[in-house]
């Protein structure tokens, strides 16, 4: 007599199935959130070398890289912007693994069934975090025109 297994054992089987394959590694985790805190809006070195020029207009420097963190002045009363922005990524890792043993079978005993039970487990868990942090400080000099006569910028990353 062949006897099959209740349909809430291969519900479990295909649950732990799936469940493990949904693991990530840290490269994985940290491509999504880099991917998912991309914007237009975000200011880089690439954005500086390729929009900003001498000779643009204060009014093009903010549209590019919007306002700035501090406007100072020279002895010339010429305005120097300043804009300094840091980013961190924080990324987290967590693993997770286990051996657990599902005895599951049965038999028909008179008008009754009579089924398995479940057997010992083990489980262990461990994680690990990576920070970085990125800081790019641009100052753009303007003439008494206020169009760029002279940018720089400074990038670091640790």
């Amino acid at each position: 007599m062949l006897i099959k297994p209740p349909l809430s054992a291969v519900m479990v089987t295909v649950m732990g199935i799936v469940l493990l394959s949904g693991c990530k590694t840290v490269q994985e985790h940290a491509a999504a959130v880099r991917d998912a805190n991309t914007s237009d809006e975000k200011v880089t070195v690439g954005t500086v070398q390729r929009e900003i020029k001498v000779g643009m207009s204060s009014a093009d420097v903010v549209a590019v890289l919007g306002a700035p963190n501090m406007v100072t002045t020279d002895s010339q009363r010429r305005e120097n912007w300043v804009y300094d922005k840091i980013s961190t990524e924080t990324a987290y890792s967590t693993s997770s693994g286990g051996v657990s043993a599902l005895i599951l079978g049965g038999a028909i005993v008179g008008n009754g069934a009579v089924g398995g039970g479940a057997g010992p487990s083990y489980s262990s868990s461990s994680g690990a975090a990576k920070t970085s942090q990125r800081t790019l400080t641009i100052i753009i000099k303007y003439d008494k025109d206020s169009l760029v006569r002279d940018f720089a910028y400074r990038y670091s990353s640790f």
